[in-house]
């Protein structure tokens, strides 16, 4: 997933494109953006060898701006507003509801630029 994100260049490192193979030191700021949020990572150490998935906060410092998760927040309820999850596509009674949303004129519209 990484790597695929690296080939198409949506992973900079201190501001530079990054190649999968490129090595990453401490202090370096990794950018890429996951989410519909770009996220900043500043490497703080290297780890001696592989560790697990609990220890790597060790290592690493999230320093996206508490903005951009606040945005996300703002999407995902946009999302639920318009529809809720798991309810398909509109149905044909909605696309048609839709469609004459804009189409409606109030009957009084004439006499208000007469």
């Amino acid at each position: 997933m990484v790597t695929d994100a690296c080939k198409k260049n949506h992973v900079t490192v201190n501001g530079q494109i990054a190649k999968p193979s490129r090595e990453v030191y401490p202090t370096d700021k990794i950018t890429f953006r996951k989410d519909q949020i770009t996220q900043i990572i500043t490497v703080l150490d290297i780890p001696e060898s592989r560790v697990g998935a609990k220890l790597v906060d060790i290592y690493r410092r999230n320093d996206t701006p508490d903005e951009a998760f606040a945005h996300l927040e703002l999407l995902k309820l946009s999302k639920e507003h318009y529809r809720k999850t798991g309810t398909g596509r509109p149905t044909k009674k909605d696309r048609r509801d839709i469609d004459e949303y804009g189409n409606e004129i109030p009957e009084d519209f004439e006499e208000d630029f007469l």
